[in-house]
């Protein structure tokens, strides 16, 4: 039996049009995986980077998806009662880790040196049909639809992630640089502890998007805050933000990067990350990350804001996203 995927066999630019819609076989579950039906999968920045070589996959062709709402349509052995066949569930990008190094006995699976990762080690949900791990597809809280759960499965993820790296606490100022897939979502939880946002963005659509959100101010990277941040998250992947978030934050701030690839960062003055300021990376997810954020999407609740497109345009959304058309984030409607 066959189904439709769109696969990537050579690294191109997005406007070269990389992915190709094939028929290939529909996958079999092994042991402890689950076969899903795919019904949405969000476009993120990271599955631009892999089709655009930016960061490259262990073996090609791979279907790209990590952001996929699917029903459970067979499951494999040793699965056990963990999930049933027509469950509704979650696959993020983290795939599955060794669960035995000393970054997962820690509780810090993402930071595994054998971790996969969705839609780059393994096939992904840009396709009819996946496979994906019982232990590590995530509950999907049943007041959120399909097409507003799937950009919470990376980009809220993540961009929660990154603000608890950030060390925000409630009633803080915390700037964003850059407002797109996960900023828009991030926004909502920043609000909703309290803080005050300051959004950095050149879009102009973006700047709109942010101040519906909620945001305290809007402007760019360059421009002055009327008062000093005391958290940041950047989300735009330009190495030449980063001296520019830290003379923003005050002394004992925190920037959190969010980003799989980044520019190189320039040299900059020591006094800019001087008095006890804090430059982190943040590095994937862990599981937990995921069950908490989604319970508190569910609760806030966070609204994502989609453009949704038919799978064989694919290419047409990573075109959209890479030249900041999409208020949000992009999300392939794949079955109904």
């Amino acid at each position: 039996m066959k189904m439709r995927a769109m696969r990537l066999s050579r690294p191109r630019q997005a406007e070269d049009l990389p992915l190709t819609l094939e028929d290939v076989e529909l996958p079999t579950p092994s042991p402890g995986q689950l076969r899903l039906r795919v019904k949405v999968c969000g476009v993120c920045r990271t599955d631009l980077h892999t089709v655009e070589g930016d960061i490259r996959p262990p073996r090609l062709p791979v279907t790209p998806g990590h952001q996929v709402v699917g029903i459970v349509d067979a499951v494999g052995e040793s699965v056990g009662g963990k999930v049933q066949p027509g469950d509704r569930v979650g696959v993020p990008w983290l795939n599955h880790t060794c669960g035995v190094c000393e970054a997962c006995r820690r509780g810090e699976e993402n930071l595994c040196e054998h971790a996969q990762f969705t839609g780059f080690h393994v096939d992904g949900g840009f396709a009819e049909y996946m496979l994906a791990k019982a232990d590590f597809v995530l509950p999907i809280p049943e007041n959120i639809p399909d097409e507003q759960a799937a950009p919470l499965l990376c980009a809220g993820i993540i961009g929660y992630r990154s603000l608890i790296k950030a060390d925000v606490n409630p009633g803080e100022r915390v700037g964003l640089f850059g407002f797109g897939a996960s900023a828009h979502l991030a926004i909502q939880v920043v609000r909703h502890w309290g803080c005050d946002a300051f959004v950095f963005t050149r879009s102009q659509d973006h700047r709109r998007h942010a101040e519906e959100l909620g945001a305290a101010w809007v402007g760019g990277a360059e421009d002055d805050t009327p008062k000093p941040l005391d958290r940041a998250v950047i989300f735009a992947p330009v190495g030449w933000i980063v001296p520019l978030a830290l003379e923003k934050v005050r002394p004992g701030g925190t920037v959190a990067i969010n980003a799989i690839h980044m520019s190189d960062i320039p040299e900059m003055p020591y006094h800019l990350i001087y008095g006890e300021r804090t430059l982190r990376s943040v590095a994937n997810a862990t599981f937990r990350d995921g069950e908490e954020f989604l319970k508190l999407a569910a609760e806030i609740p966070v609204q994502a804001t989609i453009q949704l497109y038919d799978l064989e345009d694919a290419n047409q959304a990573l075109l959209d996203m890479k030249h900041s058309r999409i208020n949000g984030e992009g999300v392939l409607k794949v079955s109904s």
